[in-house]
């Protein structure tokens, strides 16, 4: 099984015919995302990438039925872009932008409040389902399917996490990229919840970073519930001296007074197995088979 997209997932991409979103969505279709159609405003009625383009979420849902997006826009297209995503009650949103306004993801946050649509991002490599569904710019050659789910704050160390994976023996189930900014979509949590209801996911592995309160909310979540499936955690951070300011917002709002050995003590006393380099995951997702 997998979270959030499958092989089944209709997948529409708002800002088609750029650059970027032409080459990444033609590794997803050659992957077997089951992308329908794509939106760029003007140029509806024409096709790109054999996909038929919309002027519009609602005229391209219309016509495809599709549940999911990715988008490729400019980061001050990407509150409208999210807002008609959530009108048209798409069930997931993968925003790859970076720079999105702070201002713009504060009322991004508040229509999303009570909304059907989770948006992961902004400032992320997205999602993928190994085999079945690439929505972002993960390298899509390094995952296999398997039973281990990934959720990650830092893009580059997802990839080290999934290598890792690899290293073990193993496959994962679906690879998340929350983002790197200090307001993103879904979190920690949200995903962890995903992943603890999904039967086919074992094992979690988590990839957190100096940024922000995201991990100590997690450990809190962790602690509280019943039936926990193991999760082995690591933080980025480790050679930050404690009170530099990375420059982060997360990091300024907590005044560098947060080290990474303070999230990696309260990820522990949740009972959640952290490892001190990303080298060190392979190695506890032995001990688990």
């Amino acid at each position: 099984m997998s979270i959030f997209v499958n092989k089944n997932t209709k997948v529409i991409c708002q800002g088609i015919t750029g650059t970027q979103a032409s080459f990444h969505v033609q590794r997803s279709l050659d992957y077997g995302t089951k992308i329908v159609g794509g939106i760029t405003p003007g140029k509806g009625g024409s096709m790109h990438l054999n996909l038929p383009v919309f002027d519009t979420v609602a005229e391209a849902v219309k016509e495809t039925q599709a549940t999911a997006s990715v988008m490729y826009v400019p980061p001050q297209a990407v509150k409208k872009a999210v807002q008609e995503a959530v009108e048209n009650e798409l069930d997931l949103v993968v925003t790859i932008t970076d720079r999105v306004p702070l201002k713009d993801m504060l009322e991004i946050k508040a229509m999303l409040k009570g909304a059907k649509t989770k948006l992961i991002g902004p400032n992320t490599p997205g999602i993928i389902t190994p085999e079945e569904a690439r929505l972002g710019i993960f390298p899509e050659n390094i995952h296999k399917k398997g039973d281990i789910g990934v959720v990650s704050r830092s893009s580059t160390l997802t990839y080290e996490a999934v290598l890792e994976i690899n290293r073990a023996g193993m496959g994962q189930t679906s690879v998340v990229g929350l983002g790197d900014d200090v307001l993103i979509g879904i979190d920690f949590v949200d995903v962890l919840t995903a992943f603890h209801a999904d039967k086919k996911t074992k094992a979690i592995v988590m990839v957190g970073q100096l940024n922000g309160g995201f991990e100590e909310a997690a450990a809190e979540w962790y602690k509280s519930i019943p039936n926990k499936k193991p999760v082995i955690a690591f933080v980025a951070g480790n050679a930050v001296p404690f009170g530099h300011k990375m420059g982060y917002a997360g990091d300024i709002l907590t005044k560098g007074n947060i080290s990474v050995l303070d999230k990696k003590d309260i990820l522990a006393a949740a009972g959640i197995t952290v490892v001190n380099n990303v080298n060190d995951i392979h190695t506890e997702l032995a001990k688990l088979k």
